[in-house]
C-alpha cells in the first residue's frame, strides 16, 4: 500500500481511504470489524466516518462500530488516522446541526464518546454552513485543538471559493487551516476540475475523492442487489453503456478490473492524495487494493479522457478563451 502526506501537512495516509458509510446499514458489526482488520493488514491506515452514518434506527452506527473495534486494542487506534465529520442535524432541537461553535463542541464530544477515543485526527466540516462566520468556526476548532480533542481540520463538499475564504481566514489567525477536502470525483463526475482541484492545489489542501466508482456505475458487472437493482441505476447503466464498454476494454488491455482502473485513474490526477473506498466485505476490499499500486500508462489515460471527457480543464480556460 502506498502512502502520501495529506495536503501540506506532514500527516501520512494511505492512498486508499477506508470509507465506513455502509457500517451498520449494509454491513453488520462482525462484518465491519473484519473489513477494518483487513484494511490494516493490507496497509490502509486512513479511515473515514461521520457522525450521521447509519440507518434511521441507529443513525450513529458507523462511529459506534468503529469505537467497538478500537476498544479491542491491539494497536487498532494507534495505527489509524481517524477522520470523522460534523454538520449534519443529529436532533430536531436547535443547535444540533451546522457549524455553530456550540454544535461543533457538542458534536465533537459525542463523536469522541462513540468512537471511544480521546482525539480525532482529522475533524471535517461535512458541508459549508453559509450562516456561520469563519471566525466563529475557526475559534471553535482552535479550542478543540487546544483541548487535545482534534489535531487537523478538513472539509467536504466545499466549492473552490469556500476553500479560499476558509484558508484565508485561518491563516489570518495564524492557523494551518484545512488540510483535506473530500469531493465527489470520478471518471463520470469531473466537475471539481473546474475550481476545486486548482484551488486545493494552490492552497495546499489534499483532495480525497468520494464516490470514485460513481455510485457503482464503474464497479463492473455482477451484483444486482441494493441500489444496483433500482430502475434509476438501470437507466444510468443504459445511458453510459458505450462508455462503460469502452472502459472495460481498456481495463482488459491494462490487465486490471474496471474499478481498479477507475481508482488508479483518480490517484493519477494532480492534487488527489487519496480516494475513499467503501467495500461491504473484506473480499471486495482485497479486489480494490491493487489500485494503489497500478501505474496507468499515458496512452490509457488519454483514452479514458476521450471516453469520459472532463469540463475542459480549470476555470476560466474551460469556458472562456
Amino acid at each position: 500500500m502506498r502512502h502520501t502526506t495529506l495536503g501540506r501537512s506532514r500527516l501520512e495516509v494511505s492512498r486508499l481511504c477506508l470509507g465506513t458509510m455502509n457500517f451498520g446499514s449494509h454491513v453488520d458489526t462482525q462484518g465491519s470489524h473484519a473489513i477494518l482488520d483487513r484494511a490494516h493488514a493490507v496497509g490502509i491506515n486512513y479511515i473515514d466516518t461521520a457522525n450521521r452514518y447509519g440507518p434511521a434506527d441507529r443513525p450513529h452506527a458507523s462511529e459506534e462500530i468503529l469505537g467497538e473495534w478500537f476498544a479491542q486494542g491491539g494497536g487498532r487506534r494507534e495505527r489509524t488516522v481517524l477522520a470523522t465529520k460534523v454538520f449534519e442535524q443529529t436532533d430536531a432541537w436547535p443547535n444540533n446541526g451546522g457549524l455553530s461553535a456550540l454544535n461543533i463542541r457538542r458534536a465533537c464530544d459525542a463523536s469522541l464518546r462513540r468512537l471511544r477515543t480521546d482525539h480525532i485526527d482529522v475533524y471535517q466540516m461535512h458541508h459549508i454552513d453559509r450562516g456561520a462566520p469563519w471566525d466563529e468556526v475557526w475559534e471553535a476548532f482552535d479550542v478543540l485543538r487546544a483541548q487535545g480533542k482534534i489535531l487537523y481540520a478538513g472539509s467536504s463538499n466545499f466549492a473552490g471559493w469556500h476553500l479560499a475564504v476558509a484558508q484565508g481566514e485561518a491563516r489570518a489567525r495564524g492557523g494551518l487551516g484545512i488540510i483535506s477536502e473530500q469531493s465527489v470525483y470520478s471518471l463520470a463526475q469531473r466537475t471539481v476540475e473546474l475550481e476545486v482541484l486548482p484551488a486545493a492545489q494552490h492552497l495546499g489542501i489534499g483532495v480525497v475523492a468520494w464516490s470514485p466508482l460513481a455510485g457503482g456505475l464503474l464497479a463492473g458487472t455482477g451484483g444486482s442487489s441494493g441500489r444496483r437493482a433500482t430502475p434509476e441505476f438501470a437507466a444510468r447503466l443504459a445511458a453510459h453503456r458505450d462508455a462503460l464498454d469502452r472502459t472495460a476494454a481498456l481495463a482488459d488491455e491494462a490487465g486490471v478490473s474496471m474499478p481498479v482502473l477507475a481508482l488508479a485513474w483518480l490517484l493519477s490526477r494532480p492534487g488527489v492524495d487519496a480516494t475513499i473506498v467503501g467495500p461491504r466485505t473484506a473480499e471486495q476490499l482485497d479486489a480494490l487494493v491493487p489500485a494503489a499500486e497500478v501505474a496507468v500508462e499515458p496512452l490509457v489515460l488519454e483514452a479514458l479522457d476521450a471516453v469520459w471527457p472532463g469540463p475542459g480543464g480549470p476555470a476560466p480556460e474551460a469556458y472562456a478563451w
